[in-house]
């Protein structure tokens, strides 16, 4: 699926917040992330993230078109997820431990709801998370192949049983397991593995039992031995004879707040992959979490979906709060965007918006909290009690507009950068405009949306997706004033057609590049070509940007850079406006921020520049309406 027909791009200013630290089952401990220095001489801006190879690339889509061809997660996902239930402190929900809700009689109690509540909407996975195979102490239960089995405890019945059950209510059934050899699965080497004469755990691991994943609660395998293939493929082999129908594999790096070669994991997500093909069984296979978009191309390549943060619960008395960890996804989305698609997608973690008080957040976040899901085209799996959903949230969970956004599968992103003020937007497959407006700010702020940011001009029809309201035609552009952490999502319909642009390109000889900024290529740029290594004070003038009237003018900068990144925009040296860029993807993958200027009739300079000792995008071009307002 191509991004660039529809709107491009850019998140309001802020760092990201400090992530929260899960408790066990699930620990993580936050890792600092590189610090951009400068770019050698001939490199481009000082990335600190890398571009997957072209051949990688290819490698990715088509595989993710192999997948969706067969009907698996050919679009986002829709149902429910176990965690967010089990990781809550809120009382009552928990009373034998952490993470101690994960029993049979809830889960069955959560697929009777979910076919009743939210099946008629699209809703059909029931996903069990982490604990399914050890006690409430956490002893773990294994057969004798060092293979996860039923906690008696907790699913006296058996997992075949649970998948039966959420069969029969014509409903998927979904399971968990963490990345790498369990620890106690290594019976000191000697658990023979199923279906495998003479390979033992033992032919599997490291000499120096190395640990993996995101707790190091797992031996790394070592794929080099072909034993250690056929163990996966007996693990596969039984989720599929029990008949699940989703595989989470959790605690994958690089990621999950770990680096280096004893967190590299995929070699293990692409056994994963190779032995769910192997059993014949229609699995969707997503991989966890807050994982390393370097290494997006391998993640697409071998599974249906990655999550791209860290886990949306907040460990506390609620089961999340606005600040953690719901908000910093705005944040990080716009980076993944050109990923998501048809047979791979990203996965933003659960949806907490239908309980209310349990929530932890309000009525004006539960809905952005939805928006944003909806508009970037997540899976939306629900991690809310089900019996216990109130009007308001069952009114969010299945609202048939708003779904649809979601599973039309084009992913939006944010156009405007202004303060807390955020407009998001894509056009959709039938060539209306999906249009969102956000406020991020802790005060009641009113923000506008310019059609020509999307590329169109003059009246269009607006409806309200959440109200089901018609609002008629609106001029140019819709405002509102939204309050904390407020949104308003609307489908817009263009009666005018598509607005006239001048274009740009930076690398023009009629430009001034300045402090070292220099033109280098771009495959993917307008023109070939695109000006970086913007820093420190290094400056890109665009000369002779000419319109016809003195006024203020939506004008779009499209750039490329695969980390945030900011620049101080201004016109003929007034009104310096400094820009947050999101990641766009990729530093050959352009997108598009939209800021308003005030232009003098005739010839005028836009500048852009680093007036701080970080680096600044590269830009590609900039586009100016033809006419302002």
């Amino acid at each position: 699926m191509a991004l660039a027909a529809t709107i491009i791009v850019a998140l309001g200013a802020g760092a990201v917040p400090a992530l929260a630290a899960e408790p066990d089952p699930k620990p993580q401990a936050a890792v600092p992330g590189p610090k951009p220095s400068p770019a050698p001489n001939g490199a481009t801006s000082g990335a600190t993230t890398k571009d997957p190879s072209p051949a990688d690339r290819a490698a990715a889509q088509k595989a993710a078109a192999a997948a969706a061809a067969q009907g698996i997660a050919d679009r986002p996902y829709m149902g429910w997820s176990s965690w967010s239930l089990q990781a809550t402190n809120y009382p009552g929900v928990n009373p034998n431990g952490p993470a101690s809700w994960l029993n049979e009689a809830n889960v069955l109690q959560q697929a009777d709801a979910l076919a009743t509540k939210l099946k008629p909407y699209g809703y059909e996975y029931l996903n069990l998370d982490a604990g399914w195979s050890t006690d409430y102490n956490g002893t773990p239960h294994l057969d004798g192949y060092g293979r996860g089995i039923a906690s008696p405890q907790r699913f006296p019945h058996g997992m075949k049983y649970v998948a039966d059950y959420i069969h029969g209510k014509g409903l998927k059934a979904g399971i968990y397991l963490g990345v790498g050899l369990d620890k106690p699965a290594y019976g000191n080497g000697t658990t023979p593995i199923w279906n495998a004469s003479g390979c033992t755990t033992g032919d599997i691991v490291y000499p120096d039992l190395r640990t993996t994943n995101g707790w190091d609660s797992a031996y790394k395998i070592d794929f080099a031995n072909p034993c250690a293939q056929q163990y996966i493929d007996s693990q596969a082999q039984l989720f599929a004879d029990w008949g699940y129908d989703f595989v989470k594999l959790d605690g994958v790096g690089p990621g999950s707040f770990r680096s280096g070669d004893n967190y590299n994991n995929v070699a293990d997500v692409a056994a994963w992959q190779a032995a769910i093909a192997k059993t014949g069984r229609p699995i969707q296979f997503i991989v966890s979490w807050s994982l390393d978009r370097n290494y997006a191309a391998d993640w697409k390549r071998y599974s249906n979906g990655w999550r791209i943060d860290t886990d949306v619960e907040c460990y506390c008395d609620t089961l999340v709060t606005w600040n953690s960890s719901v908000k910093i996804r705005w944040d990080d989305v716009p980076g993944w965007t050109p990923w998501t698609g048809p047979g791979g997608w990203n996965n933003l973690d659960t949806l907490n918006v239908g309980n209310g008080q349990m929530d932890g957040i309000t009525e004006d976040e539960r809905q952005s909290y939805m928006t944003l899901w909806a508009i970037s085209a997540a899976p939306l799996y629900v991690g809310d009690d089900l019996t216990k959903l109130d009007a308001y949230g069952l009114s969010l969970l299945t609202n048939r507009e708003v779904i649809a956004i979601d599973q039309q599968g084009i992913p939006a992103r944010p156009v405007t950068p202004t303060g807390p003020a955020q407009v998001w937007g894509m056009k959709n497959a039938d060539g209306t405009y999906t249009i969102a407006l956000f406020n991020m700010g802790s005060f009641p702020t009113q923000v506008t949306a310019n059609w020509s940011s999307f590329g169109f001009g003059g009246k269009a029809a607006v409806r309200d997706l959440w109200q089901h309201k018609e609002l008629g035609d609106r001029d140019g552009g819709i405002s509102a004033t939204l309050p904390s952490h407020g949104s308003r999502l609307f489908k817009v319909t263009p009666k005018n057609g598509a607005v006239k642009l001048a274009s740009y390109e930076a690398e023009a000889s009629t430009n001034t590049v300045v402090r070292g900024a220099a033109v280098s290529g771009c495959a993917n740029c307008s023109g070939g070509s695109k000006v970086g290594s913007l820093y420190n004070g290094g400056a890109l003038r665009v000369n002779g940007v000419t319109v016809p009237k003195a006024g203020t003018y939506q004008v779009n900068i499209r750039y490329a850079t695969n980390d945030p990144r900011s620049a101080t925009v201004s016109a003929n040296g007034q009104n310096a406006v400094t820009l947050a860029f999101p990641p766009s993807g990729g530093w050959d993958i352009p997108a598009t921020v939209t800021v308003a200027l005030q232009l003098r009739a005739g010839t005028n300079t836009i500048e852009i520049d680093s007036t701080t000792p970080v680096y600044s995008p590269d830009i590609d071009k900039i586009e100016v309406p033809l006419s302002g307002r």
